[in-house]
């Protein structure tokens, strides 16, 4: 597959700017890339309009701008969180026996980005990289919890609220309830809301600050994720795990 010109050029730009955290002036970044002064100038106005490099005024430099941070940021938080969470998922996986997921909150959806499977003969159909509904996941509820007011809003105005099973959430106003109910006790259950005969019980993953950065579910069937083993048991192994793995982020519960 052939590379588009104009896509390459300003690529290898943001490349070459890279390398220079003070900022590179345009006649040394022709020499780097081998362009002609006037095409680095549309390149890096184009660039700059959209906020991928910004000019220091004081020196007529350009270095990166906010705009590439904003879209590494789920890659390097997703990446960070696996890494450091996967061991302890699998610890409670192997405990438990049953599925365990680990998501993180894009643009208003859950997305999956680890699966841990049990050696149960039923087993679930979901997949990395797959998406959910906040409103009827365990670990959608969690997430929904940490976003900022403005942020939570926007999503819930965004919800189409489609009945998933008998026991799906749809309504604004009862998620709203259950939201505050989740953030009180410290974890959230998909009570057969997304899945007929799945029920799941969330826990959230903390930053330093006490940010809520991703969430991780056991899952079931409900004939053995009942409500009693809930109450007994996986409450207080998904809190311990939660916890385990927030302080390897810096959290404190202090």
């Amino acid at each position: 597959m052939s590379n588009v010109q104009s896509v390459e050029r300003a690529l290898t730009l943001l490349n070459v700017i890279s390398e220079y955290p003070d900022g590179i002036q345009i006649a040394r970044l022709a020499e780097q890339v081998n362009l002609s002064k006037s095409t680095i100038h549309r390149l890096l106005s184009t660039l700059y309009n959209m906020n991928y490099v910004v000019k220091v005024p004081e020196t007529d430099k350009y270095k990166l701008g906010y705009q590439v941070v904003y879209l590494s940021r789920n890659v390097l938080k997703s990446d960070s969180v696996k890494r450091i969470a996967q061991p302890y998922l699998e610890e409670l996986s192997s405990d438990v026996n049953e599925t365990i997921h680990l998501c993180i909150e894009d643009i208003g959806e859950v997305l999956y980005i680890d699966k841990i499977e049990s050696n149960q003969t039923i087993r679930m159909f979901s997949r990395v990289g797959n998406r959910a509904p906040m409103y009827c996941t365990g670990v959608g509820k969690i997430l929904l919890s940490g976003l900022q007011s403005e942020e939570f809003d926007e999503v819930i105005r965004n919800t189409d609220f489609i009945a998933k099973t008998a026991k799906t959430i749809i309504t604004k106003e009862t998620l709203i309830e259950e939201v505050e109910k989740v953030t009180l006790q410290g974890y959230a259950l998909d009570n057969i809301e997304n899945e007929e005969g799945i029920r799941c019980i969330a826990a959230p993953i903390k930053d330093y600050q006490g940010n809520i950065i991703a969430s991780f579910s056991i899952s079931g069937p409900s004939n053995r994720i009942t409500m009693e083993r809930v109450h007994d048991e996986l409450i207080s192994k998904i809190k311990k795990t939660s916890l385990a793995i927030s302080q390897q982020l810096g959290f404190t519960n202090i």
